[in-house]
């Protein structure tokens, strides 16, 4: 969900990662998701050469980049690609000590260790409000990463207003699932909202079907309500989603107002590689040496680029 705002007061790079999944369907990361990562991170370089301000909603890698190498899953290479995007920078963050869980808070105090050093600046935003002359860059109270009481603990929402225009970047909110963190979007009034959606690939494996229902629900509000909401993130790794979510679609629909994925909105072709994983073995199967790759160990993937 890593996102380029700009306006004329200033330039964001909202959360600065990206992260493949390393085992699905019993498989690693095939080539083409390999070549979409390096594809990422070159624009998550490129856009990060252009801005003054970067946020950090919380620390998932996927949403922010970490200090070491890492080929398996962040396409990192030890402290060279973080230091790229932050070095600085003002690094508008999620508080790294309050309403965060254990493996968070661990990553957290590395990313002030490492890349953090860069920084020009270092601020806790959760809850407030930073102004760059007619734009202001808003942040929300911590809401839950998904379901009430989540294991996954919290995230930041942010809204970045020019005058009467208004942007909400919603990451990993799951829908969302938790009726609070809805009524928070519902009074923001954005005009166009980024939102990470409910994993129905997960229902009734890892999340409760009743907490998926609610979260589509809830996503049906608010497409009946946001002119133009661009629903990204867990909802795409279902093959199945726009099928599940028809009733969405259906809102938008009937109050004139649009639901689209990132890639739609950019006039681009959408690339659900996680989710079609198995078929892209299938149909392009790997070469010799990337096979090889693939019998190392998960450590060793992490140290050793895979050849592609």
């Amino acid at each position: 969900m890593c996102t380029y705002v700009e306006t004329p007061d200033v330039q964001l790079l909202l959360d600065a990662g990206v992260s493949l999944c390393p085992n699905r369907f019993r498989l690693p990361p095939h080539p083409k998701e390999f070549e979409a990562i390096m594809e990422a991170r070159e624009k998550i370089g490129e856009a990060a050469g252009k801005v003054e301000v970067v946020t950090l909603s919380h620390y998932h890698f996927d949403h922010h980049t970490p200090s070491y190498e890492d080929w398996l899953c962040n396409w990192t290479a030890a402290n060279e690609t973080a230091t790229q995007i932050y070095r600085g920078k003002t690094v508008l963050l999620k508080n790294p000590r309050e309403k965060i869980n254990f493996s968070q808070r661990r990553r957290a105090w590395m990313f002030q260790k490492t890349a953090g050093k860069t920084a020009e600046k270092l601020a806790v935003a959760d809850g407030k409000t930073f102004v760059f002359n007619e734009t202001h860059v808003k942040f929300s109270e911590p809401v839950f990463h998904g379901a009430r009481d989540t294991a996954l603990g919290w995230v930041l929402m942010t809204t970045v207003e020019y005058r009467n225009e208004k942007f909400m970047h919603a990451p990993d909110v799951q829908g969302p699932m938790c009726q609070e963190t809805l009524r928070i979007i519902l009074e923001e009034k954005p005009d166009m909202l980024m939102i990470g959606g409910p994993p129905l690939y997960l229902a009734g494996f890892r999340v409760d079907p009743h907490e998926i229902s609610v979260a589509v629900k809830n996503l049906e509000r608010l497409a009946s309500e946001v002119p133009t909401m661009i629903l990204e993130h867990h909802v795409l790794r279902d093959p199945e989603w726009r099928q599940k979510l028809s009733g969405v679609f259906e809102a938008a629909e009937k109050a004139g107002h649009a639901v689209l994925t990132a890639a739609e909105f950019l006039g681009e072709e959408n690339r659900f590689y996680e989710a079609f994983r198995k078929s892209l073995y299938r149909e392009y199967p790997p070469s010799k040496e990337f096979e090889k790759w693939m019998r190392l160990s998960r450590v060793k993937k992490r140290l050793v680029k895979p050849p592609v």
